[in-house]
């Protein structure tokens, strides 16, 4: 590392206050910004999406010497109470101030393009969980309803690890939009039809509900049921999500 750090050292800088805002959802959405912590994904996100970022954080400049950052990027030294305030999962590595992109709304009235999800999950580790499982799984788009949690969230980023840069996250309204949703619409219920018998399209839309709540009784959709020893009473929201992708992606390899 060449270039000397930016030292901030009082938790009243204006900077620092709009970076511990990051922290909530409000925070996340008036600023446009967030923050990427992890020994493996910070390296990874620098390494593959330099241009989403514009500063990293540290406690001491050693920490950086001998990354090849890139151009433009600050680099800024923050007092250690002031990192450990920003650093939620306890790192300790340097921290990335990133972006948010543009979340554009997508029109339901158009068909799917391959597998796409359609989601509310409010819980940002659930959501995350999601997002890692989507770009496993070859659903690139995320089509998020009113309600859903943040996908820039501190814990959506741990959870997802680094996978919402790989997907399209799209806007999609309320559930009245849905309802008029076109081509294929799948949700997993209980009482669906076996999810090892469903034929998939190729192209369809995955739908989640609220963690407990599901999908709305009325929402026109084809309903599969994953089956189970039975010997608990239902599997995870994100959980159940992840084996219905994986099986509509080995039936369209």
């Amino acid at each position: 590392m060449t270039r000397p750090p930016r030292l901030i050292e009082s938790p009243q800088n204006p900077q620092f206050k709009l970076w511990e805002s990051l922290l909530e959802s409000r925070g996340l959405k008036k600023q446009g910004k967030f923050l990427l912590a992890g020994l493996k994904t910070v390296p990874e996100a620098l390494a593959r999406w330099p241009e989403r970022f514009s500063t990293l954080l540290v406690t001491d400049p050693v920490q950086a010497e001998g990354w090849r950052l890139p151009a433009g990027l600050e680099i800024v030294q923050l007092a250690p109470a002031l990192f450990r305030t920003l650093d939620a999962s306890g790192t300790g590595f340097p921290l990335l101030v990133g972006t948010v992109p543009d979340a554009p709304p997508i029109d339901l009235s158009q068909p799917p393009q391959g597998l796409e999800l359609v989601c509310a999950l409010g819980d940002p580790n659930n959501l995350g969980a999601l997002l890692r499982s989507a770009a496993a799984f070859g659903a690139r788009r995320v089509i998020l309803l009113d309600g859903a949690a943040h996908p820039y969230h501190p814990k959506c980023l741990r959870a997802a690890s680094n996978a919402q840069f790989e997907l399209t996250l799209l806007r999609g309204g309320r559930w009245e939009d849905v309802n008029r949703a076109a081509g294929p619409l799948v949700a997993l219920d209980a009482g669906g039809a076996d999810l090892a018998a469903y034929r998939w399209p190729r192209d369809v839309r995955l739908v989640l509900g609220e963690e407990g709540q599901g999908v709305p009784a009325t929402l026109p959709v084809q309903r599969l049921s994953i089956p189970t020893t039975g010997a608990v009473e239902s599997l995870n929201a994100t959980v159940a999500a992840s084996v219905a992708l994986f099986s509509h992606f080995t039936a369209n390899r």
